[in-house]
């Protein structure tokens, strides 16, 4: 019988791939078409400095848009009988220990060990169907009650759940001024047409699931450079546009962590995964790539300057991907890094949402125990 012991989130088993159907997201998740009142479009901003940064990111019109120290999670694996440490087994479906983290923060992750086949619930709503990984990820949105009650049944036989308590968060809201409002929504019909084209891409680049390529749920910061806007607080923006000296209003939070970084910074994968778009002109986003890393999360990178990445190809944990930069409807150069979940027990992508990037990368530090 081989010993238990600690280690941070590592999967069992190799993943393997399942695909669901292509079904849009929901308006909160993608920018929709442009159309006559698109100044409506929510921007994000971030302030490094004396520079104003105007977003209107990858899941306009509500944008994608420090950190706080989360509660940690980490994993149980079998390890081999002394002498035999180079080869790990894979435990049996029947004696694999449900676990979930202790704790978890609103707007952050909450991370289970269960059998293959489960299907886990969030407070009564299916969340996850585990996969060969073992793993399954919750996320919690920003307003998340607490204690968030975790259940799961496998096989149609309902096992004992979890009450993990949530800790609040408190998140700003600030009113800025001086809104360019040409930054914000897409005027002239080619603007409107490379908008349109824009939002297609993401609608099908967001509409299946890859399997994991890592066995473990580990995040690196993406570029290295000081942090400029958090994910979660709500922007009030008023300004005039400078083509038609119309004033325009608009209130957004920001879904993602910003980076005040210069262009050209080599821009890493945080962990591994699939690319599921790589391009480099999106019309809000400018240069943009969406690594999938299975499990439920897919990281959204926005302005850069290169993207050397291709839909399809499988990088690993700290590849050099691209580089920042300042394209796209920003007026100052950033790295906006986003995390966002998705519900793989859906066959649509209504249920997914962002979470926060400073959570993720405090994954690796989580006990189970």
């Amino acid at each position: 019988m081989t010993d238990l012991k600690s280690l941070s989130i590592i999967a069992s088993v190799a993943a393997f791939s399942f695909a669901l159907a292509c079904a849009p997201v929901s308006d909160a998740d993608v920018a929709q078409p442009p159309t006559e009142s698109a100044a409506q479009d929510t921007p994000a901003q971030h302030v490094d400095g004396a520079t104003q940064t105007v977003e209107n990111d990858a899941d306009a019109p509500s944008a994608l848009e420090q950190s706080y120290v989360p509660a940690p999670v980490v994993e149980e694996v079998f390890l081999p009988p002394d002498g035999e440490e180079d080869a790990i087994s894979v435990p049996a479906v029947e004696d694999v220990q449900a676990q979930c983290s202790p704790s978890a923060k609103q707007g952050g992750l909450i991370v289970c060990k269960l059998p293959v086949g489960a299907v886990v619930k969030l407070d009564g709503k299916e969340v996850a169907i585990v996969d060969e990984s073992q793993i399954a990820t919750i996320g919690l949105k920003q307003d998340a009650s607490t204690p968030a009650k975790i259940s799961w049944s496998q096989n149609g036989i309902s096992h004992a759940g979890f009450e993990i308590p949530v800790s609040p968060r408190k998140d700003d809201y600030r009113e800025l001024t001086g809104l360019d409002c040409d930054k914000v929504d897409a005027r002239s019909e080619e603007q409107k047409a490379h908008a349109s084209r824009s939002w297609v891409k993401k609608v099908a680049a967001f509409a299946n699931l890859n399997a994991p390529t890592t066995h473990e749920i580990a995040f690196l910061k993406p570029a290295d450079g000081p942090y400029s806007s958090p994910f979660g607080p709500t922007r009030k923006y008023t300004g005039v546009s400078k083509v038609t000296g119309e004033a325009c209003n608009s209130t957004s939070v920001h879904r993602g962590l910003d980076m005040a970084v210069p262009v050209g910074t080599d821009l890493i994968a945080p962990m591994g995964g699939t690319v599921v778009l790589a391009d480099p002109d999106l019309y809000y986003e400018g240069g943009t790539i969406f690594l999938d890393h299975g499990y439920g999360l897919v990281s959204v990178f926005l302005h850069l300057s290169q993207v050397d990445v291709q839909a399809g190809q499988v990088v690993k944990t700290g590849e050099r991907m691209g580089a920042t930069g300042n394209t796209g409807r920003t007026t100052g150069p950033h790295l906006h890094w986003a995390v966002k979940w998705r519900n793989t027990a859906r066959e649509d992508r209504d249920g997914d949402f962002y979470i926060d990037p400073a959570i993720v990368l405090e994954l690796g530090d989580l006990d189970l125990n």
